[in-house]
Parts: C-alpha cells; structure tokens; sequence
C-alpha cells in the first residue's frame, strides 16, 4: 500500500490548510475517501463555517472502539526559505518533502490508504478516523470533537493520536497552556512620565513576576516526574508595544506559555498572577488613569498526556510494533483531550519531530512502510476479536 500512500499523501499537501485558512477541501476529500470504502462519515463545522471536524466510522456503531486521530492544520510557510513548493510533494531519496508531510498528513494518508483493507477486516469492534482542525492553534477541533461524542453518546475506548514519533511509543507529554495578556495605560509625552501609564513598564514587571514564578516552579516538580525538565515551565515568547522614542506606551501586550506537568502547577501560577495583579499592578496603575485594565486572553490550555498504569492503547501499539519500552515527550498533542473523556490513549505516528514546522519538511518512506504494517495489524487484531 505504500505507492497507494504516498499519492494520497501527495493529494493531501495540496491542500493548503494552514490554520488561519479552511480544512474544509481537504477534509471533504477524506470524506470522499472513506465513504467509498463504506465508512459512516460525520462532518462537523465550527461556528464560522470554514474549518470542519471529520469522525467516520468502520464497522458497528457501538462503544469501546478504536480512533485513529490527526489534525488536518498545518503551520505557516512564511518567511521560511524552502527548496521546492511547499504545497507540492516532492520524493527524492526516500523522501517525501511538504508542508504538513509529517505533522501530520503523513499519518493521515496511511490510514485513508488501508481503510478498505480494514474495513474487510472490521466486526464487532468498530475503527474510527477523526480528523480535526486547529491543533496548531491551540487544539480547538479537537476539543469541539469530544464535546459533539459526549452529546451523542459515542463512546469509543482508546486512541491513536499518529503525531511524528519514529513509530516510538509515547505514554505521556506535558500540558500547553499559551495566553496573551494586554495591558491598558495612558499615553503621554515622555517628558511627564508620571502624568502616563507607561503600558510597556507594567508589562515588564509582569515578565518578571512570571520569571520569579518559573523559578520556584523548578522545586515543585514530584521526584517521580518522567519529564524532561522535570517541572512545569514557563516561556515569554513576545513583548508588544509601543512606538517611538518619546511617546508614553498605552498599550502593551505579554505572549507567554507554561508547559504543567500537572494541573495544581497551573493553578499556582495562574492565582499568584491574579493577585499580583490586583494588588499590585492594578492599583499602581489606577492611581494615575482608573481605565486602566490588565485582561490575559487565554489562547489555549490543553491538557497533558498523563502515563497511567493500565492503557489498553499503549498495549495493543506495543504488540503491533514491537516497542519493549515507552517514552515521554515535550511537544503537545490533543491526546490529553481524548484521555479526559475517558479514552486510554497513545501517541505513535510516522515521521521525526524533529522536521516539523520546519523549511523543507519531510517524512521519510520508510516511517510510512512502518505505520503501514502497524495498522496492518491492527487490522488483523479488529478481525480476531470477531472469532
């Protein structure tokens, strides 16, 4: 099935779905591709009409199934240098360039290739594709996903989340929670800093409280941490503000993240900044302006991966390819959210993250002839189950 794969996949960096734009071609071709192969296919769009989660189904409409799980966004190719179209697959040397090749069409296209082989296969347990929209973005289709199973009562059991691992088996990843937090001042001549409310000087002192808390967060991470750092992070990935030399800065804004590694790290950071603030920053600000305001826009929390004793998801991935050991990351995927409706989850998939969100992104073919054996076990074990 590799040849099968690989114009699919060809089919499927095409599609220019990066996050800002519509899924919706693309996500309409995999239907296309699953209903032909007799799948029941499901399209959900978001409020705004132009991006659209797709959840099909082989096989009985029943609880306890099995999903397999990719996002259809990809990230921006701006201002990358690329060798060759980004939109346009390339094979040289047993690999396929394209944006989105491994994260994470490449997975994508594998399993749309062997869905009539298992759909041959399929009994009484029942394998479902579920592509989303906006992981890149804070995990926003994934997370509308659940909630749409939840209100029609679809329970499925484990799932496949086929990120780029080298077909290595991943139990558990940090959280990723991302905010933009903007600051209101006062303009003014630079001249009369204390008749402004300099935006910029406030977001500053925010930036520091926010180090001071990184810091103390490195000595509460739990001994057992399998984590790499051990603890919850916190990043400062932008200051915006202001324009010139001698004008007052009245707006401001902070992009930052935390990566827990459990949920009490991200309460503690969120509570000491609210009372920084409103004890503070706040006060000091509203002395000179009473408009001013600090509001955090939260871009995203998505939940951990977190390794659980029993996971019937990493077992059966295990068997299928032959891992005699687990591992954890610190990339993010949606596997969180699926594992906070109750589904045990995995995260295997073809390709290296090591090139994702990179110029001349690639997956090799080789990682693809690996995913493709996998699920052709997995075949195989949904058709033994029958007997």
């Amino acid at each position: 099935m590799i040849d099968e794969t690989k114009r699919i996949l060809s089919d499927l960096i095409a599609f220019p779905t990066v996050s800002a734009d519509s899924n919706l071609d693309m996500i309409a071709y995999l239907a296309g591709r699953l209903e032909d192969c007799g799948a029941h296919v499901d399209i959900f769009s978001d409020a705004t009409g132009r991006k659209a989660n797709l959840f099909a189904t082989l096989g009985p409409q029943c609880d306890g199934g099995i999903v397999l799980s990719g996002h259809t966004d990809v990230v921006p190719v701006t201002d990358q240098n690329w060798a060759t179209d980004p939109f346009e697959a390339v094979e040289h040397k047993g690999m396929i360039y394209g944006r989105g090749s491994c994260d994470m069409k490449g997975f994508i296209a594998a399993t749309v290739a062997m869905a009539p082989i298992i759909a041959q296969k399929v009994h009484d347990r029942p394998l479902h594709f579920a592509f989303t929209y906006d992981e890149e973005t804070g995990c926003i289709g994934a997370g509308n996903l659940v909630q749409t199973l939840a209100a029609r009562s679809i329970k499925p059991a484990l799932a496949i989340i086929g990120e780029p691992t080298s077909m290595q088996v991943i139990e558990g990843h940090k959280g990723c929670y991302e905010y933009s937090t903007h600051f209101q001042g006062l303009e003014g001549h630079g001249s009369a800093p204390d008749l402004g409310v300099n935006a910029i000087e406030y977001a500053v002192k925010y930036v520091a409280r926010l180090l001071d808390l990184r810091d103390q967060l490195k000595n509460m991470g739990p001994d057992t941490s399998p984590f790499d750092p051990p603890w919850t992070t916190v990043n400062v990935g932008a200051l915006h503000g202001g324009h010139v030399h001698n004008v007052i800065a009245p707006k401001a804004r902070v992009d930052w993240e935390m990566r827990p590694i459990q949920t009490s790290d991200a309460d503690f950071v969120k509570h000491a900044l609210k009372t920084y603030c409103e004890e503070d920053l706040l006060p000091a600000m509203r002395r000179v302006h009473p408009d001013a305001s600090i509001v955090t826009e939260v871009i995203g929390e998505v939940a951990g991966l977190m390794p659980v004793d029993e996971n019937e998801a990493v077992k059966i991935v295990s068997e299928l390819t032959g891992a005699n050991s687990t591992d954890v990351v610190s990339f993010g995927t949606e596997a969180g959210i699926f594992q906070s409706f109750g589904m045990d989850v995995v995260v295997c998939g073809p390709g290296s993250i090591e090139q994702a969100h990179k110029a001349d992104e690639f997956i090799a073919v080789d990682q693809l002839s690996q995913c493709l054996k996998m699920l052709d076990g997995l075949g195989d074990k949904l058709a033994n189950a029958a007997n």
